[in-house]
């Protein structure tokens, strides 16, 4: 039975360190598709007010664009850490981006969250198509089901989030990239930001905004 019980702890940890990133959806204004993102500065913002979250994730993305060839400035750096709580008018935002020399702007946010409850089951299933031979006698009905006795599953809770990435440009103030994507069990923010930016931006050059030698 131990056994059992170490095979079932052993999955959900494993889930929980393995969350599973993929991109739902995605939308590129079709002026800006070919444009290379290569040798711009862009301003990342994750929207988000906890500023771990924050932090970490404009680390990671800010990583992603460097190994690109782009200057990146986060917003960590550059706003209050109780900037979502009290967010200044546009025209100051926009200015503060500016005056840090971005010409572009990527930002990232929760949309969604969703929770799901499923069995895993044990080692052996039940099945409607009853073999008789087994109520022939007690010991016998007993010793065959034993094992669901002991080992009767586990029930276990996914959790997706639903992500949305945008991408805007400071010379005429819109957006030329999108992308929706969904994050089941990330477990913990650092396995979440070990992934969820080179997705990211292995999406842009899908999408024609840069060059795989970038």
């Amino acid at each position: 039975m131990k056994n059992f019980i170490y095979v079932g702890l052993l999955a959900i940890l494993l889930g929980s360190c393995s969350p599973s990133t993929r991109i739902t959806a995605s939308w590129v204004d079709p002026e800006a598709r070919n444009q290379n993102l290569s040798g711009q500065t862009i301003f990342i913002a994750s929207l988000t007010r906890n500023l771990e979250v924050r932090t970490k994730l404009e680390d990671a993305l800010a990583d992603q664009a460097s190994r690109r060839n782009m200057v990146a400035i986060k917003s960590s750096t550059q706003f209050r850490p109780d900037f979502y709580q009290n967010i200044p008018p546009e025209r100051e935002i926009v200015d503060q981006i500016k005056r840090s020399g971005a010409n572009m702007i990527l930002t990232v946010s929760l949309i969604d969250t969703q929770s799901e409850t499923r069995h895993v089951r044990g080692a052996r299933t039940y099945s409607p198509y009853v073999n008789y031979r087994w109520y022939g006698g007690f010991y016998s009905y007993m010793n065959y089901w034993n094992p669901i006795f002991q080992d009767p599953g586990y029930y276990v809770t996914d959790k997706t989030y639903f992500l949305e990435s945008n991408l805007y440009s400071l010379d005429n103030n819109q957006l030329i990239w999108s992308a929706q994507s969904e994050t089941m069990n990330p477990g913990s923010i650092d396995s979440f930001v070990a992934s969820y930016p080179s997705i990211i931006f292995e999406q842009l050059m899908k999408d024609g905004l840069m060059s795989r030698s970038n």
